[in-house]
C-alpha cells in the first residue's frame, strides 16, 4: 500500500513540476539581445513557419503602414537556419525605448523568449531598450526612487470610483510637512492610467531628472481619460474583458468638466502646494485635446500646460452638446490674459496630427500668445512623447 501511495505521490509531484516547466519555459533561447554595437538580434524557433517576419517601430516602413495593431511599425524578413531558429540583427540602434512582435505566417503574435511586454489599450507588444543616450532617463538607475500607487477616487459626476495612477517623489513619506507641486499627466486616446507608467516610463524619467537636479520633486497623477471607464482593463468590476479603441464618453465634455473632482482628491490626500503655480497639466493626443481644453476652462487652475501631440481642433459628435467646446477663442482670451508661465507644444514632422497643431500655432501668433515650441523627427509616437516629458518637466516650478 505504502508503495502505491509513493507512486501516486511521484507521479502528481512529477506531472506539477512539468506544468511548472511548461509555464517558464518556451523556447530555450534569447532573443532582442542588446550588443554592444546597439545592434539587436532576434531569434524566435518555429521550424513548420513559411514566412516569420518582425514588425517594429525600429523598421523602416510605409506610408500609412500600421502592423498587427502597433502604429508606426515597419516589417523585415527574418531568416531561417537549419535548425529552423529564425534570426534577425538590425543595424545599430539610437537610443531609445523600442517595441515590435512577431508576424508568423501572417499572424501576429509576441516573442516567447522575451519577457517584457506592454499593453496598449486592446494590443500587446514586446520592448527592449538601448541605452547609452536618451533612452538612460529611462532606465531604472541607481538612484533614489519614487512611489507609484495605484488609488481610488469616486467620481460624483461619472457616479463610479474611478483608479488612478498616483507618483510621489523619493523621500516624500520621510519629509515630515513639506507640501509638492503637481503635475496632472494624460494619455492618449488608445491608454488608460497605466500607459504613461508603462511605454512612457514617466517614473524612472522623473526619477532620473529629479536625482539629476534637472526637475523640482513633484507629484505626478495619472488618470483614466475615458470618462466611461472604471480603469484599465483587467482592473476595473467588468473584469478580464477584451479592450476595444473608441470608448465611449472619450472626448465628450465629462472627462473636463468633472476633472475638479481629481484635483479635490488629490489635494486632500496628499500634501500638496495648492495653487496655479504650483500645478501643471499635459497630455499626448487625446491628451493634449484634454489638457487644453481642461487649462481654458479653469484657467485659475494651471500655470504650465503641456501639449505633446495634441488632437487640437479636431471635432466629435459629442462635442456640440457640450458646454465645455463653447465660447472657445473668448476662453482662450481669457486664459492667456491671466497669462500663464508656460504654454508648450511639442510635436514630431511626420505626426498625422502635425497641420492641425501648425494651424492652432498660426492662431496664438496672430493673437499673440506666448508659448514654446519644439519640433522633433517622427510621427504620432511614444518615441517623441517621452522625449517631450524628458524636455517639458525640468521647465515646471521653477
Amino acid at each position: 500500500m505504502k508503495k502505491i501511495l509513493l507512486t501516486v505521490f511521484m507521479a502528481v509531484c512529477g506531472l506539477q513540476m512539468s506544468a511548472q516547466q511548461n509555464l517558464f519555459v518556451a523556447q530555450d533561447l534569447e532573443s532582442a539581445i542588446v550588443n554592444k554595437d546597439n545592434t539587436v538580434t532576434f531569434n524566435f524557433k518555429a521550424p513548420d513557419a513559411q514566412k516569420v517576419q518582425i514588425a517594429g517601430d525600429f523598421a523602416e516602413k510605409a506610408e500609412g503602414q500600421h502592423i498587427g495593431g502597433m502604429v508606426g511599425a515597419g516589417l523585415i524578413d527574418m531568416t531561417k537556419n537549419s535548425e529552423g531558429i529564425w534570426t534577425y540583427t538590425t543595424k545599430p540602434l539610437d537610443s531609445d525605448l523600442y517595441s515590435y512582435e512577431f508576424m508568423v505566417d501572417g499572424v501576429p503574435t509576441i516573442d516567447p523568449n522575451n519577457v517584457y511586454v506592454y499593453r496598449d489599450f486592446a494590443t500587446t507588444s514586446n520592448v527592449f531598450i538601448v541605452g547609452n543616450g536618451k533612452a538612460d532617463l529611462y532606465k531604472v538607475n541607481k538612484v533614489p526612487h519614487g512611489t507609484l500607487a495605484h488609488r481610488w477616487y469616486h467620481s460624483d459626476g461619472m457616479k463610479m470610483d474611478r483608479r488612478i495612477n498616483i507618483y510621489t517623489p523619493a523621500g516624500y513619506e520621510q519629509s515630515g510637512d513639506r507640501k509638492y507641486p503637481v503635475l496632472y499627466l494624460l494619455h492618449g486616446m488608445g491608454g488608460d492610467e497605466d500607459e504613461w507608467t508603462t511605454f512612457g516610463r514617466a517614473a524612472q524619467i522623473l526619477d532620473n531628472l529629479i536625482a539629476q537636479g534637472k526637475a523640482e520633486p513633484m507629484i505626478v497623477v495619472m488618470p483614466n481619460g475615458h470618462a466611461a471607464m472604471e480603469a484599465a482593463p483587467g482592473e476595473s468590476s467588468l473584469g478580464y474583458y477584451k479592450p476595444y479603441h473608441m470608448k465611449n464618453g472619450t472626448m465628450d465634455g465629462a472627462f473636463e468638466a468633472y476633472f475638479p473632482e481629481i484635483i479635490t482628491f488629490v489635494e486632500s490626500n496628499y500634501r500638496v502646494q495648492a495653487d496655479k503655480a504650483h500645478r501643471a497639466i499635459a497630455g499626448l493626443s487625446m491628451g493634449g485635446f484634454h489638457s487644453a481644453n481642461i487649462s481654458l476652462n479653469y484657467p485659475d487652475m494651471f500655470d504650465y500646460v503641456g501639449l505633446f501631440s495634441a488632437a487640437l481642433n479636431v471635432q466629435s459628435a459629442g462635442q456640440k452638446n457640450s458646454p465645455v467646446y463653447q465660447d472657445m477663442d473668448k476662453k482662450l482670451a481669457v486664459q492667456f490674459d491671466k497669462a500663464p508661465k508656460l504654454y508648450w507644444l511639442g510635436i514630431g514632422k511626420d505626426d498625422f496630427l502635425y497641420r492641425n497643431n501648425a494651424a492652432y500655432r498660426a492662431d496664438l501668433d496672430k493673437k499673440g500668445y506666448k508659448y514654446e515650441f519644439m519640433e522633433t523627427p517622427g510621427g504620432h509616437v511614444w518615441t517623441c512623447w517621452r522625449i517631450y516629458l524628458s524636455v517639458f518637466a525640468p521647465k515646471l516650478f521653477k
